[in-house]
């Protein structure tokens, strides 16, 4: 009997795609974005606690550093880098099984982001967090996937008000967004350190025109169902009834 090799019946553009995605992270613009968001990422999870970060994407590697978490998981298509090879809407963990899920442009490349969103939110436990990077799309970086040759145009640059009400209907609260990459998609390495001044101006511009956006969400907790209280019947209560009153001079006759 032929073994078959892994994913061979898996979706030939999916892989294409992840493929495509994950050399342009690795270019010259793609990387100049990447370098961005580790930082970010590194300072937003040094807040969180716990067993398990789960990372899905196109980048195969964790942030540098994962904070107080113990250990950092890195799900996708059977590619170098990958841990635990696995479909976008078919992730082979339990149920609240991770403290930390990490979508770094899941979303933007994806074939489902619908069922990549689910996925994810159904795999972190109650009370944990769902981290999610996109491509700002209200930027000079969404303006150049209309235009680009390279994977850029396959992006699917979803809004971050769009990807925070699906957050909401799933059970989450958004606590945060954050941006970053203030510079504008150019090749040129000389002209990307020319502009490096321009990540100052985040706290200014307040992620009007940035490259990227992170959002935090918090998976809600559901409460205990309160026990319904057995309905009370009111008692009757004892009315003092009036006294005749008796004068001395009546009670001496």
């Amino acid at each position: 009997m032929i073994e078959q090799e892994p994913f061979a019946q898996a979706d030939a553009d999916w892989l294409e795609l992840i493929a495509q995605a994950r050399d342009w992270l690795a270019g010259p613009i793609g990387g100049m974005m990447l370098a961005e968001e580790q930082q970010l990422l590194i300072d937003e999870l040094e807040r969180y606690f716990g067993g398990y970060l789960v990372h899905y994407g196109p980048h195969a590697e964790l942030p540098a550093s994962t904070g107080n978490i113990q250990r950092g998981v890195r799900l996708g298509p059977p590619l170098p880098g990958v841990e635990i090879a696995c479909d976008e809407a078919a992730w082979p963990l339990g149920e609240h099984a991770a403290d930390v899920v990490l979508l770094q442009h899941g979303l933007d490349f994806c074939l489902s982001p619908h069922r990549l969103l689910r996925e994810a939110a159904r795999s972190v436990r109650p009370g944990g967090h769902l981290l999610v990077v996109g491509v700002n799309p209200w930027s000079a970086w969404g303006i150049r996937h209309y235009f680009a040759r390279d994977a850029l145009r396959r992006a699917r640059c979803i809004s971050p008000a769009r990807v925070c009400d699906w957050l909401n209907l799933l059970g989450f609260a958004l606590e945060k967004r954050r941006y970053g990459c203030y510079r504008p998609p150019l090749a040129s390495a000389a002209w990307q350190a020319r502009l490096a001044r321009m990540e100052s101006w985040g706290p200014v511009l307040q992620g009007s025109g940035a490259g990227f956006y992170l959002l935090v969400a918090r998976k809600l907790v559901v409460g205990l169902r309160p026990l319904r209280q057995l309905r009370r019947e009111p008692r009757g209560q004892l009315v003092p009834l009036p006294v005749a009153k008796v004068s001395r001079r009546d009670s001496e006759s």
